[in-house]
């Protein structure tokens, strides 16, 4: 592992989580929990396999990553962020707040995984009603669904299809992701393709209230 070689609290967090993909590695064990090394090689696409396991050797080094062997029918080694990982949420949090201004041009060719959506809504989406039943939508865009579910007062977001969802929205990942960060009203949305079943209110109730 490089070092910057400086007693300073940032340069030292940096010799740990500086390096290219690291924090996105960091990223995918916050949005999907315990990953195989190949769910992770597929959650990074562009990353090469010797890499990646280099990553993973120093976070796991630096107390960040645990590696634990799964029992069948898994059975290989699955990968999960330590408690001093998931300290990591807030940083990850700030980032995303912070690039998803980057994304209004739409993805212009880059890569996407719907599941990298799961940290913007749960930072952008509120639970308007928490007093009535919870609610459950699913989003369809890119390789694969989403869940959203309201928990107890909050909003969760998770990969996954539901048989009796409220709602569920189909649109591009453009149109999915300004209608989730608030920067395109429902109504826009649709009128840029999006596709709503179900109950609408169910979707209202947990959007931004209007356009950021």
């Amino acid at each position: 592992m490089r070092s910057y070689g400086q007693y300073c609290a940032a340069a030292k967090a940096l010799d740990v989580i500086g390096d290219r993909w690291t924090l996105l590695i960091v990223r995918e064990l916050l949005a999907r929990g315990a990953c195989r090394y190949t769910d992770l090689r597929d959650g990074l696409p562009g990353i090469a396999t010797n890499l990646l396991a280099d990553r993973l050797r120093q976070l796991e080094e630096a107390g960040v990553v645990s590696r634990e062997e799964a029992p069948p029918p898994i059975a290989t080694a699955l990968f999960r962020l330590t408690l001093r990982g998931e300290e990591l949420r807030a940083v990850i949090d700030e980032l995303v707040r912070w690039g998803i201004p980057f994304m209004v041009d739409g993805p212009n060719g880059d890569a996407f995984r719907a599941h990298w959506f799961v940290l913007p809504a749960e930072l952008a989406l509120t639970d308007r009603a928490p007093q009535r039943p919870p609610v459950t939508i699913e989003v369809r865009t890119g390789d694969a669904p989403l869940l959203i579910e309201t928990v107890d007062g909050s909003v969760r977001a998770r990969q996954g299809a539901a048989e009796d969802a409220d709602a569920v929205v189909t649109g591009t990942p453009h149109v999915v992701a300004g209608l989730l960060s608030g920067r395109l009203a429902l109504d826009d949305a649709v009128a840029l393709g999006l596709d709503c079943e179900g109950d609408v209110r169910a979707l209202r109730r947990v959007l931004p209230r209007s356009p950021a």
